[in-house]
């Protein structure tokens, strides 16, 4: 048995390979905070879809190379399909990379930052239904307010938390989940 939410191939593959897996490779936490951004009013499965197409377009989430992104570059990435294409979205990309750096100068690391806000290990909850599951926590709550005191766009709290999920800061699988 796994979530009920996993309920096509592509997001049984997501939820089974990588959804609640610890991640503490900057170049991966980058890749989620931007998909999890981009799936915002979206959803998840729309953004598995076009994953590749934004590893493609913006250099497999090399944060330096998608710091340097121009506007010339911002027009013709709005016109292809293989991602969002959303002004504000693809904008937030380049500019929350830019934040990103710093944060990795601040920190040594955006593991470092990202991981302080559940104090440096997972949280394991035992939900046994999907309806348990909050959109939103005191530590998403958190992290948000400080991204976005950083600059960092698209980083509301249901975002962080959906990231937190993703990343395996909490462990939301349910309790008969095979794969918690």
């Amino acid at each position: 048995m796994r979530c009920e939410w996993a309920d096509s191939e592509d997001m049984r593959d997501y939820h089974d390979k990588e959804w609640g897996k610890e991640v503490h490779d900057d170049r991966l936490l980058f890749e989620f905070l931007i998909l999890e951004g981009a799936q915002a009013g979206l959803s998840w499965s729309t953004i598995l879809k076009k994953r590749e197409g934004y590893r493609k377009l913006f250099h497999n989430f090399d944060v330096k190379k998608v710091a340097k992104i121009t506007s010339k570059q911002v027009e013709k990435l709005l016109l292809d399909p293989s991602i969002v294409r959303n002004r504000l979205k693809v904008e937030s990309t380049i500019t929350n990379a830019q934040f990103f750096m710093d944060v990795q100068k601040e920190f040594g690391s955006f593991d470092a930052y990202i991981w302080q806000f559940v104090g440096g290990k997972p949280k394991l909850n035992t939900f046994k239904s999907m309806k348990d599951i909050p959109a939103t926590t005191k530590e998403s709550d958190s992290m948000s307010k400080d991204l976005k005191d950083r600059g960092f766009r698209f980083v509301g709290s249901t975002i962080c938390y959906a990231f937190m999920q993703a990343t395996g800061m909490v462990n939301d699988h349910m309790v008969d989940c095979e794969f918690r």
